[in-house]
This record gives C-alpha cells, structure tokens and sequence, in this order.
C-alpha cells in the first residue's frame, strides 16, 4: 500500500505540486486565523455565584447564603467539584463542570438554579453569576492619569472624579469593544450622596430613619401617566421624579403636620461625599490612582482583542471623550507577552532552518538535495497550522516550542531518504534504469526503517500524555 502510494506521487508531479500549494495557501490561512496567545489556558469549565449581604458577618453569611446556594446547587450533572469562599459581606460559590461541558450550557444549568437559592438566601442580598472569564482573561491594564491636586481634600474630589469617569464613561466605552467580557476598576472614592441625619431632630419631628428610607426610594423615579386630549391632540402626561442634586434629595417632603410638610432638610444634613472604601490603588508607590483591568471574553483571540482595545483606547484619548487634562494611560499589554513569545518560537525556527541548511550541504554535498529536504520542513508546519485550526488549538509558547522540537524528526527521515536517493542515482549514471524506479527502490529501501524510527521518538512522548490537572492541560495535544 505504501508503496503504491509513493510510486503514484512520484508519477503524478503536478498533483504533488498543487497539493503543495494548497497547503501552502491553507497552512498559510490557517495560521493567520489561528487564536494566538502567550500560553494556553488551563482554566477548568467553572462557573462562579456571588453574592453580596451588607453587613452581615461571615459565620451568617455562611449559614444564610453560601449553605443553601450550595445545596440548590448539588445534582447538576457533569459537576466535578464545588467550593465557596465566604467573607464579611461577601460570598463565592464556584461549581466546577468537566473539561468536557460546554461553557454556557453549564451557565445554562447554574442559571436554572438560582431561582431555588434566590428563595432561600435572606431578602436584600443579591445574588448572580460571575462573568463568563479565565485566569489568562487579564489582557489590558492602564491608569487614568492628569494633575493631582496638592491640597488633601482637592486630590479626594479629584479621585472622585476619576473613578467616576472611569464607571460611567470608559467602562462602557470599553465593554463595547468585541471580545470584551468585563473591566475591572479599582483606586479612587465612590462617590456618593449621603444623608445624614440627626436623631434629635427625627424625634421632635416623629420620623422614623425607615420613614427617610422610603421617601427617598419613593421619590427617586420617573412614572407614566395617560393621555391627555385636547381637541384633536394628544398630550403625554408624565411624573418626573429622578434626583439630579443635592438639592433634590433635600425638598423631599417627609410628611405633612398640621398642613406644614417636613422635609428631608428639616431632619438630616444632604451632601456629597465618598463611600467608605476598603482599599487603594498607587502607581510608582507614591500617588494613589484610579486604573482598570480589561478582561478577555473565554475562547477568543487576545492578540485580536487586545488590538481593537488600543484602537479604542487611542480614540477615547484623540476624540475629547475624557474631560479635559485627563488621559488613559495602558502599562500593561498581553499583546507585548504574545509577541516576545511567538517571536522567540520563530527566531528558534528560522535559526533551525539555516542550521539545517548548512548542515545538509555540509552532509550531502549537494546543494539540490539540502533544498529538497528544507522544503519539507516549512510544508510540515503550514500542515500542522491546519490541523491545528480545525481542532481549535491556540498557538502559544507550548504549541510553537513543540513545533521547534519536531524539526529534528522531520529532518532526520527525509535526509535518510534523500541521501539514499543520492547514492542509487549516483550509481545508475551510465545506465539506463527509469529514474522514478531508482528514486522508488531508493526510497523503499530506507522507508521502514525511517518509519520505526521515527515511532520510537513518538513513544518518547507517550508517559507526557498520561499527565493530569493543570499539568496535563498544558501539556496535551
């Protein structure tokens, strides 16, 4: 059979020729389509609930809301493993799927779920999904960056106003972007409008701290109304309620005594302040700053991702979307890991050709030969990149290096052959055999042997591929 095959591709020159050029045209396709990335992800198929409570200590936490989130939890099929982190105010349930589950069949399956945990968990707590990310998920990182104040109390409301910037004017501009699943933003004060209010004053006007709760939520809203008519028009009538300012939140009537309505001002002191933070964020260690990190989407294309991120990026900072004197500044690129990787694989690569090259004219003397055997070596790996592409293998710094690594294999049979070829064509000069026979019998001749070698530098990989966890991830196929 083997043999067939091999007299047939030796008859059929221009078969072989196009089919060349079609891996050539494919492999080349493949490779510029292929997701590249620094290394491959080994995250597992998990999915993460979290859920905040206010207030609340971890030991109740842990009764209330981790303990029936868990238990709603338990049954889904294909579960693995399931772990929860509990804290002051804080609660993380991960449900760990097999490898095997579909991303979002498994978010799919959470989801259904939560309908029973949201029942059993006290009311005020929120409860949701974690976005759908990896740990390589972190390809974008930058500062927001202008004139920080010196006075203490400006450089507060200066962060303030960057870390507002930052939720309401980049974060949306950015998880726009393709690819995009979440930004992470941290440094600098919320802000926030706080009541204050002042017991005596709450007694001598018999209001309750529960009374200034409502009235707030209450009157912080727009309503719909009907429709009114007016001969042949139509007029839409509608409440408008939305607080806008200080000012706002401070003619909120309270209640209304002996016809005199008591307002908010009357009870409680309304300004605008920062929420109490549990943290900072500094750059260099000496001025606190206000950043976010842009996290990848799982399954797509960092090198892809992180390209339209800057072209973003670039537009917020040339287009006068930030208020003035204020600047997004990136000091972290996956982009830059991705290219010191896949340029230190193909440095590698090149490298081996020219000593490929030199050797084979050093071994053959032959400078036809030493081509005809480099010419296997780049159609290899452009077959590879195709391959690669039609399972969904990323390339990254393990990939590529394995890559690398077959170069010697692939070299070693074809010199064997080549070489073998060389000398039954040296010594049929003078006779008049068919040249595709000789280069057959050449070939033939070496074939099996070439092939036992070339399975026993393949069973050298085998113990890799009983490797498991994190481990066998990073190593496998």
């Amino acid at each position: 059979m083997l043999e067939k095959i091999i007299a047939y591709t030796l008859r059929q020159k221009g078969m072989v020729v196009f089919l060349a050029l079609l891996i050539i045209a494919f492999g080349t396709y493949s490779y510029l389509k292929l997701p590249i990335d620094a290394f491959p992800d080994v995250t597992n198929i998990q999915v993460e609930i979290v859920s905040h409570a206010d207030g609340l200590s971890a030991l109740e936490i842990e009764r209330n809301v981790t303990y029936p989130i868990e238990t709603a939890m338990r049954g889904l099929p294909d579960i693995e493993q399931m772990r929860s982190v509990t804290k002051f105010g804080l609660s993380i349930v991960t449900v760990v799927f097999k490898d095997n589950v579909d991303i979002y069949f498994a978010r799919q399956l959470v989801f259904e779920r939560l309908a029973e945990a949201r029942e059993k968990v006290p009311k005020g707590v929120a409860v949701a999904m974690g976005p759908i990310g990896t740990a390589m998920g972190e390809i974008y990182q930058y500062t927001l960056e202008g004139k920080m104040p010196e006075d203490p109390q400006e450089k507060i409301a200066y962060l303030t106003n960057l870390r507002t910037v930052q939720e309401w004017v980049i974060t949306p501009q950015l998880k726009s972007v393709a690819g995009v699943n979440e930004i992470n933003s941290f440094g600098g004060y919320f802000k926030q409008y706080q009541v204050i209010v002042s017991p005596e004053k709450l007694v001598k006007y018999a209001v309750t701290v529960e009374d200034v709760y409502t009235a707030i939520g209450s009157n912080n809203e727009n309503v719909g109304g009907n429709l009114l008519e007016r001969g042949t028009d139509q007029y839409i009538v509608r409440g408008v309620g939305l607080i806008k300012n200080v000012g706002d939140i401070e003619t909120i009537v309270l209640k209304s005594a002996g016809g005199t309505p008591v307002y908010i001002r009357d009870v409680a002191q309304v300004k605008v302040g920062e929420a109490v933070r549990m943290g900072a964020a500094m750059k260099d260690g000496k001025d606190e700053c206000v950043g976010g990190i842009v996290m990848m989407l799982r399954g797509e294309n960092s090198r892809d991702v992180v390209r339209r991120v800057a072209v973003k990026v670039k537009e917020m900072n040339e287009n006068n979307v930030l208020p003035e004197g204020i600047k997004l500044v990136p000091y972290y690129d996956r982009s830059d890991i991705v290219k010191a990787s896949v340029n230190t694989v193909n440095k590698a690569l090149l490298e081996g050709a020219i000593l490929v090259l030199i050797v084979l004219y050093l071994l053959l003397n032959s400078f036809r030969g030493s081509v005809v055997v480099l010419i296997a070596l780049p159609l290899s790996l452009l077959a590879t990149f195709i391959v690669m592409k039609l399972m969904g293998i990323t390339a990254n710094l393990m990939s590529l290096g394995g890559l690398a690594i077959s170069i010697g294999m692939i070299i070693d049979t074809t010199i064997i052959q080549v070489e073998n070829v060389q000398r039954h064509l040296s010594e049929d000069e003078g006779q008049r055999h068919p040249r595709v026979l000789t280069v057959l019998k050449a070939v033939m001749e070496v074939r099996k042997p070439s092939i036992f070698g070339e399975l026993i530098i393949a069973l050298t990989f085998i113990p890799i591929l009983s490797l498991e966890g994190i481990e066998g991830k990073m190593f496998s196929p």
